[in-house]
């Protein structure tokens, strides 16, 4: 991992491989997780690489090797998504196609928005309705983050988010500002407005993204090359 500085705020990256037939892709992981264990364990990395891709991919602040902030007005999408337009001027990379998952996918979704012109296609992976209908039981899990230790934490999904953080060794008091902070919703009209061929893939029994398949009324990107698919 390399870093660099994005307006004041130290940021772990990853850039590998390239092609000079493609456009390079950006991979933006998810709440409590790092470049390691979103992409690179999971064969994303290396599948991409193979592919012929210039793969750039970084921890988000508070996250895996990037810089720990604690206050709320450290966090949002909005904010994180400017980490990643920023890594992309730093690379002088005008344009990339952008792989968000789950938090990553909120993020990538206002990057597409704020900067239509630095994004080629997009991928919203584990986030599917919730982008628009928000995600209940931040509280918990954020004072599951803060407890004592995790035979503290009743409640089955903010358990679930505490053991996922212990796992992945990270700064349980950076994550709980993270979460209060990040979740801004996006309102129908704004994701309507994501001009960018998208598909939009989530579990057929995740409770946390929503489903897919209500992402068809709304209409991300060009109707006649944007994807819907729960699978």
């Amino acid at each position: 991992m390399t870093h660099f500085d994005s307006d004041g705020v130290d940021i772990a990256f990853l850039d590998t491989g390239g092609g000079p037939d493609k456009l390079p892709v950006l991979l933006i992981h998810g709440f409590a997780s790092n470049v390691q264990t979103n992409w690179t364990n999971t064969g994303w990395v290396e599948f991409l690489v193979k592919a012929g891709y210039r793969v750039v991919a970084f921890d988000n602040r508070g996250h895996g090797e990037s810089q720990k902030l604690y206050q709320l007005t450290d966090y949002g999408a909005p904010l994180m998504a400017e980490d990643g337009r920023r890594l992309l001027d730093h690379l002088g990379i005008a344009r990339a196609h952008v792989i968000g998952y789950s938090m990553g996918a909120r993020i990538a979704a206002f990057l597409a928005l704020t900067h239509p012109d630095r994004v080629g296609r997009l991928v919203f992976g584990g986030l599917g309705f919730s982008m628009v209908r928000g995600m209940a039981g931040t509280g918990p899990i954020a004072r599951s983050l803060e407890a004592e230790s995790i035979d503290d934490v009743t409640n089955p999904t903010a358990r679930t988010f505490r053991a996922f953080a212990e796992q992945t060794k990270s700064d349980l008091k950076a994550l709980a500002a993270c979460i209060r902070g990040s979740r801004q919703v996006l309102s129908r009209d704004e994701v309507a407005r994501i001009a960018v061929p998208t598909l939009v893939s989530v579990g057929t029994k995740d409770p946390i993204a929503g489903s897919a398949e209500m992402g068809r009324s709304i209409h991300i990107g060009p109707a006649t090359s944007s994807e819907m698919t729960q699978g």
